[in-house]
């Protein structure tokens, strides 16, 4: 018989509401929700009075390099950085060596992810092969393993293969999860076409090499009928366009990050810690984010941890590698930047990090007897600076180096498992 654990005294947030109740784990599942659950001998008693707890926070767009790119993380470390962070499943992207574009190729990462992982890894596999943009993979054979379909770090350029693609995703009953970018219309660009760049001589990417593709994709989906999610959105047109969509039926659902959502270009240095793709755009852009959260338009805040070599990172804004990491500031930043300054509730914050992302992929979870024991719990008085050398990613750079947070996970529970305990 497996140790019951109780998990006594927190705030439990869950379907936009709070109440103090205790959570009793077993055998993997919660076996009780209920106030003043009676501990008996042999049980675990842990007290979280004074903290909060929720479903495990959901990451759609991670990074985490293995196999391929092992130097710059691992299924190891960045599990590990995802626990510590309050995240009990994470979807790893495709851009790997090789590309999970056959089962062959998928299975090498499943075998990492079985040895390695501390918690739940769901890849994407490609949406064609090796990434190249031309030939489509076989979605039947590779969608019982996967939590989706992309090509992430290339847009699908051309709008056949992409019709194909959405075609052969409605048959099959699964998602696109699209990078979006026009490959013409970024001219060498590295930083956000705006105030920052002009004033200090950068290129820029423009706005439209996004939303161009956003708008070409939406007319695609309502044509197939496919559910499509738009990764890491960052301009103001992207969410007008998915707003309008969702208002036409369209099957669309979208991310955005912590970073596109408290900076902008003017809070940009010239340090590859600032440099991501899409890149911090304008005050503008950050402002309609905050305005997509808010009325629903964006579903979901994901972190797209994308994590490099500090001598990868170390070239500065235009030699700098593309990407930053951000499984163990994401909760807090959320809480900080806009739970604690009213912009959002708590309860918003939750949907947005963990609820929203498990209805979209199907994830269950809930917090409720019966579903897996798949439980986060945050200590919310707790302030703490971002300190990059004490991450568990082997990637430290991060934007919100040195920023003072209040918000910290002190237990990750996965299948009932403590896998992270501060």
């Amino acid at each position: 018989m497996k140790q019951r654990i109780i998990l006594k005294g927190a705030t439990v947030i869950r379907d936009n509401r709070a109440e103090m109740l205790d959570v009793a784990v077993e055998g993997g599942k919660i076996v009780s929700v209920e106030a003043n659950i009676s501990s008996v001998e042999g049980d675990k008693v842990v007290d979280c009075s004074g903290k909060i707890l929720c479903s495990g926070l959901v990451d759609l767009h991670v990074h985490l390099r293995e196999p391929g790119f092992s130097s710059k993380e691992t299924i190891a470390s960045g599990t590990a950085a995802a626990a510590h962070g309050g995240f009990t499943t994470v979807c790893s992207m495709p851009n790997l060596a090789p590309a999970p574009d056959t089962m062959e190729h998928l299975q090498q990462q499943l075998d990492l992810i079985e040895k390695d992982a501390v918690i739940k890894v769901l890849p994407y596999a490609t949406i064609t092969s090796r990434r190249a943009g031309d030939e489509l993979v076989d979605f039947a054979a590779l969608k019982p393993y996967v939590a989706g379909f992309s090509d992430d770090g290339t847009g699908v350029q051309c709008e056949e293969v992409m019709k194909a693609a959405m075609k052969a995703a409605a048959a099959n009953d699964c998602i696109i999860a699209a990078h979006c970018e026009v490959d013409d219309l970024l001219r060498g660009g590295y930083i956000h076409d705006g105030e920052y760049a002009r004033i200090n001589g950068h290129r820029g990417i423009c706005s439209e090499s996004e939303w161009a593709q956003i708008e070409r994709d939406i007319e695609l989906a309502a044509e197939a009928g496919c559910r499509y999610h738009v990764c890491h959105i960052s301009t103001k047109e992207s969410v007008a366009l998915i707003r309008e969509a969702k208002k036409r039926g369209v099957k669309i659902t979208c991310e955005t990050g912590p970073h596109y959502l408290t900076m902008c270009d003017m809070d940009l240095k010239e340090e590859g810690r600032f440099k991501m793709n899409p890149p911090i755009r304008s005050a503008a852009d950050r402002d309609a984010l905050v305005e997509g959260i808010k009325d629903g338009t964006i579903d979901v805040v994901a972190t797209d941890h994308a994590p490099h070599t500090a001598e990868e990172k170390s070239r500065g804004l235009e030699r700098s590698a593309m990407g930053v990491v951000g499984l163990e500031t994401s909760f807090a930043v959320v809480y900080t930047k806009l739970v604690k300054t009213g912009v959002i509730t708590l309860e918003k914050a939750v949907e947005l990090l963990a609820e929203a992302p498990r209805r979209i992929f199907g994830l269950g979870g809930k917090i409720a007897v019966g579903e897996a024991a798949d439980i986060a719990v945050f200590d919310l008085d707790k302030k703490w600076t971002v300190e990059p050398e004490k991450f568990f990613s082997k990637g430290k750079a991060t934007p919100f180096e040195g920023w003072e947070l209040e918000g910290e996970c002190c237990l990750t529970m996965v299948d009932g498992e403590i896998v992270y305990e501060r």
